[in-house]
């Protein structure tokens, strides 16, 4: 149960994915003046050291975010990318990236003094390092650290005080049940709270679960009667490398993500039709690199 740390993949393709599409929903949902909630039910410890031993280890930073910073001589990136670069370019000092924020201080960075954000994180030396992160922050009541199980524990704050609130969910998916416990929680909030915006991050592997919950959420928010969008971007295959004259057969890696968003701005598609096909083509690892962007 505790053996997931997002530290080993700490900018990697899915993080650009994911938060390009944070930053852009949270600009849009920014613009009211109404106070709103953001609820992240798997935190993670919120800052990571690229050249620190978790990140180093797997490496996956080469081919996400360290693709689209300095020295890498790139075109001219499309506006919500770019926005990704410079946030999390914000974080770093000089021309190195040392330093990626996850999810939590991406989003502490872009809120308003009226606003608040919950983070969930149920791991114990995850939740520590969270806890120690955002306390030098010094952002008083505005930011909440909660040690405990984010499927239940945003129950209690939907809906919010001032009725506006963005959900991200993006659980490791290491215990299969994960899956269904997605699916139960945008069923579960939806009653609570129609009009929230939930964002789920769901990883693309050969998984019979994996290739059901967008499946699932597409339905749910039918019923519902919301509007929902559906991201993907895919960076290489997902069969297994052929392994060299005596080594085993390697593990591929995450070769692709997705996206879910059910409420979601409507500025949201066509940052996101330009964004994407620059990460597939900037992020391709083989030539299977691919995207995909639907709306209902």
């Amino acid at each position: 149960m505790f053996s997931y740390r997002h530290a080993f993949h700490a900018g990697n393709h899915a993080d650009v994915l994911k938060h390009t599409v944070l930053i852009a929903t949270l600009q849009h949902l920014l613009q009211k003046d109404a106070a709103l909630t953001v609820l992240d039910t798997h935190a993670g410890a919120g800052l990571y050291r690229l050249d620190g031993d978790y990140a180093s280890t797997s490496a996956e930073s080469a081919d996400g975010i360290l693709r689209l910073v300095p020295p890498a001589a790139l075109p001219a990136l499309a506006p919500a990318l770019q926005d990704y670069v410079d946030m999390v370019r914000a974080f770093n000092q000089g021309d190195a990236t040392r330093v990626y924020p996850g999810s939590p201080f991406i989003t502490q960075r872009l809120l308003r003094a009226q606003d608040k954000l919950k983070l969930f994180e149920l791991h114990p030396t995850d939740a520590r390092s969270l806890a120690g992160n955002i306390a030098q922050l010094e952002a008083g009541r505005q930011v909440a650290v909660l040690q405990e199980d984010g499927f239940e524990g945003i129950k209690k704050f939907i809906p919010p005080p001032a009725r506006r609130a963005l959900v991200l969910c993006d659980p490791s998916y290491e215990i299969k049940s994960d899956y269904l416990r997605v699916q139960a929680l945008l069923q579960d909030a939806l009653k609570r709270f129609a009009t929230g915006v939930y964002a789920v991050w769901y990883p693309i592997i050969p998984r019979a679960e994996a290739h059901d919950l967008p499946r699932r959420l597409k339905t749910l928010a039918q019923k519902a009667g919301k509007p929902w969008l559906h991201a993907t971007l895919t960076v290489k295959s997902s069969k297994l490398a052929s392994p060299a004259a005596g080594e085993g057969a390697r593990r591929p890696g995450l070769p692709a993500s997705g996206m879910f968003v059910v409420n979601p701005p409507f500025t949201l598609q066509g940052v996101l039709r330009a964004a994407l096909p620059q990460m597939a083509q900037l992020l391709a690892q083989d030539r299977n690199a691919s995207h995909t962007l639907e709306v209902g």
